[in-house]
């Protein structure tokens, strides 16, 4: 019979209430090697995990291969009788067998699962409860799954710059929500909010999700430029609803800003047709001005969650009420 291998690590026991884990680092392969998860998928009776993100966790590998930073979340485990986990004499150390059933994570398992894949091999905080139940591991997990509270995308986006991760048109719009928000001349000033998400104010998700439809028919990647176009296209909206009897705080809600970008793209061809590159808000409000008595209003009222509908209404709308 093969004996068992045994693994030791230095630990600090924590006690908070009436509960005590063990806090230690743990080598990523070591971690990787003895750790397992109970999903719903595979046993329906005991499992109470999501399913496995594979994509997910070869990012973490791939962020781990390239050096880009360090990982200092713990992960959370619970040991199985599996691990025959025990102190030693002294307080120090924590010995366990080398088990794929060792340790049960509670937390972490796209981590864990990274690490495997990953290359590169580091040390890992680790927590560790003992002698939990399934119920009380259950619990653990939804305690950890619900009690924190994951950072708001609109400040990720806004603090991306200064971790100097951002990807693709992400400087471009995060220049061009910035001149929106700051710009005392901007059609949207006090409506917009750049870190966090407010009731009746555009932020930085909503702002990208529509703006990146229009800078596609820009030829020169400017913010100054497409600030100027789109700030003076929406001045115009802003009279146009304001003729069917529409607050322009309408153009905060999701629905109607990203129908209005999606829409753009439409309307500056036909500004450019009949003016050519003079792109005032004037102009744009005078191609426009046909289009108003063909809207719906109703469906600005309650615009609904489809832009692309809305912005197929105001495109249906130019053309039936355009004259020469």
């Amino acid at each position: 019979m093969a004996k068992k291998e045994k693994i030791r690590y230095t630990y600090s026991l924590v006690t908070q209430g009436e509960t005590k884990f063990y806090t230690l680092t743990m080598p990523s392969d070591v971690l990787a090697e003895c750790c397992f998860v109970a999903n719903r998928e595979e046993d329906p009776k005991e499992g109470f995990q999501r399913v496995l993100d594979i994509q997910r966790a070869q990012s973490i590998a791939d962020y781990i291969d390239g050096n880009f930073g360090t990982i200092p979340g713990s992960i959370v485990l619970s040991a199985q009788p599996e691990a025959e986990l025990r102190t030693l004499p002294g307080g120090r150390s924590l010995e366990f067998t080398k088990n794929p059933k060792a340790f049960m994570v509670l937390d972490g398992q796209h981590r864990v699962y990274g690490f495997s894949l990953a290359k590169k091999k580091l040390r890992v905080p680790v927590v560790i409860y003992t002698g939990l139940s399934r119920t009380e591991e259950a619990r653990l997990f939804m305690d950890i799954n619900t009690k924190q509270k994951p950072v708001p995308n609109p400040l990720l986006l806004d603090i991306k710059a200064l971790a100097d991760a951002e990807e693709g048109d992400e400087p471009l719009l995060r220049s061009l929500f910035d001149l929106f928000h700051e710009d005392p001349h901007s059609v949207l000033s006090g409506l917009t909010t750049p870190a966090i998400s407010k009731q009746g104010l555009i932020n930085r998700v909503t702002f990208n999700s529509g703006a990146k439809i229009a800078i596609t028919v820009f030829r020169e990647k400017k913010p100054e430029k497409i600030y100027e176009h789109l700030n003076n296209y929406l001045i115009a909206i802003r009279s146009g609803l304001h003729s069917v009897g529409i607050d322009e705080k309408s153009m905060t809600k999701t629905t109607i800003f990203k129908s209005l970008m999606a829409f753009f793209p439409i309307a500056a061809r036909r500004l450019h047709a009949r003016y050519g590159v003079e792109h005032s808000s004037d102009n744009y409000a005078e191609i426009l001005s046909d289009m108003w008595p063909e809207v719906k209003i109703s469906k600005l009222k309650k615009p609904g969650s489809s832009y692309r509908e809305l912005a197929k209404m105001f495109e249906n709308s130019l053309n039936t009420g355009f004259q020469i």
